[in-house]
Order: C-alpha cells, then structure tokens, then sequence
C-alpha cells in the first residue's frame, strides 16, 4: 500500500510535532497554519493558504480545539474532498458534529475517522501517542498508515462515534481522579506532609495514578490545574451532553469529576481565545 498524502490542520502544540513526525516518515504533507512562526517551523511542508486546499490530499487530518471550530473551517474542507478522501479528526468533542460534517461530503456520506486520543506533545514526539480510531473498516485502514507515524497504540473501538466515546469516559474518569488526588494533598499538607512528599509516596504505592503522575510531571498542583481545567471543563460538558442524549446516567460520575479544588465553570473569552491559538 503506497504512502498516503496528508492534508492537515490545527499545528499547535499536538498538531505541530505530528506534523514533524508525518514528514519524518516520508508523507507527503499538505499544511494551512495561520501563525508565521509556524509555518517557518514546518516550511518542509507544501503550505496552502487556505484550510480547502488541504482537501486535495488521501487523507486529511484536523487537530482543531473544539466542536465549534469544527464547524467553523471543516464543512468546505469535507465538501472539496473526493470521496476516496477520509478525514481524521483528533478533536475531542461530540460525535454528532461528525454526522453533520459528514453530510457536507459526496451523496453525504463523507469518509470519516474520529480518531481522539491520550498523551502529550512530548508521547507524539516519541511515537507514543495512544489513538483511538472508530470508523468504517476501510477507512480505518487509511487512518492507522497515517496516525502510525506519531501513535505508539492504535486502539479500534468500533463505529464512527466509538472512539470520542471512549475518550470522553477516559476523561471523565481522569477528572474524578484528579479531584481525589489534589483533595488528598491538601489534606497532606493540613497533616504536615509536603506536596512532594507525599506525590512521591503516591507513585510507587497504590493509591497512585496517572493525574499523581502528571501533577508531578507539571511541577505541582497549580500548574498542573491551570493546565488541565479548561481542557477537562470542555470535555466533561460534551461528555454530559452525549450521556444525556443516550439516556445514559452519568450523574455519580459528573458530581465526582466536578466536585474539588479543580473549578470547572464556564471558561473566560481571554481563555478560549488562547486555547484556539494553541490549536492554530
């Protein structure tokens, strides 16, 4: 199977080291970034200026923020795209925005792959990014040559709308988590145990976990809240919505995720604007 050409937008902090990593492993790259620094970044390249241009590719990958910037550049990407052309959407949202950008494509019945996933800038510069791919057989084929070159795991979970399913429980899980793991160093602290103390204690004991892991990794608990919050307060909004149109009940899970020092509001203008930036 020859190597597919690849269109792509959103190079912010995820998107620009695949990107990297796309060229690194020989794809042909077709790349729309807003930002000047960006594109000197990655001049390697063919740069368009326009995100329909990245329609001319085999397969097309988005790393946008949100649902709403979804829908904002994607529809005339999907309406230029031909229809052997999948698209690969890493944006963590609801799966009801890819029904509606499907129907933009050929007899609307655009080729897409959600494909949301777990892990750093630093796990894609590794190649160890976890990928999870729900999608039609076929298309899931052409995604995994793609994601390949940035994922240490490719997990299929089944039908389009499968894999942001899976992340969103992934993070919903990951916020009641980080409530429970920041609430227990403050009791830590009012004990007089130090912070670090007890994060160490915790990573090599049972009452550890990844969001123990990643505090540390953040260099403390501000840090690392100032970090996740507005990403965890988009997902666990998506992830409310999508179990309240299954007629799924997530309440004790919800309240879990939601109650801690971690505020999870509605986020500020100045906050979602920085955001999208971080997505180009």
């Amino acid at each position: 199977m020859s190597m597919p050409t690849v269109g792509f937008l959103g190079a912010g902090q995820i998107g620009e080291p695949m990107v990297e990593r796309l060229l690194a492993a020989g794809h042909r790259v077709r790349l729309c970034a807003r930002r000047a620094e960006t594109r000197e970044r990655l001049s390697a390249a063919k740069l368009v200026a326009e995100p329909v241009e990245v329609a001319a590719s085999d397969v097309v990958v988005s790393c946008l923020y949100d649902d709403a910037q979804m829908l904002e550049v994607l529809p005339e990407v999907v309406a230029a795209m031909e229809s052997r052309t999948v698209l690969v959407s890493h944006t963590t949202g609801r799966p009801d925005t890819l029904d509606r950008l499907a129907a933009y494509g050929p007899e609307g019945r655009a080729a897409i792959v959600d494909a949301a996933f777990s892990g750093t800038a630093d796990a894609v510069r590794g190649g160890r990014l976890v990928v999870y791919l729900g999608g039609e057989p076929e298309h899931l084929a052409m995604a995994r040559q793609v994601v390949g070159a940035y994922a240490g795991t490719v997990l299929t979970t089944g039908a389009r709308g499968s894999a942001l399913r899976t992340k969103l429980l992934n993070n919903l899980l990951f916020a009641a988590v980080s409530q429970l793991t920041l609430g227990a160093v403050e009791a830590g602290k009012a004990l007089g145990i130090e912070e670090s103390a007890l994060l160490d204690a915790l990573a090599v004991s049972s009452g550890g976990s990844t969001a123990g892991r990643c505090i540390t990794a953040r260099g403390g608990t501000e840090p690392f809240v100032a970090t996740v919050t507005p990403y965890l307060r988009k997902d666990l909004e998506a992830c409310g919505d999508v179990a309240a149109q299954a007629g799924v009940d997530l309440s004790t899970l919800l309240t879990a995720a939601r109650s801690g020092p971690i505020r999870l509001g509605d986020p500020s203008p100045s906050e979602t604007e920085l955001l999208h930036e971080d997505h180009d």
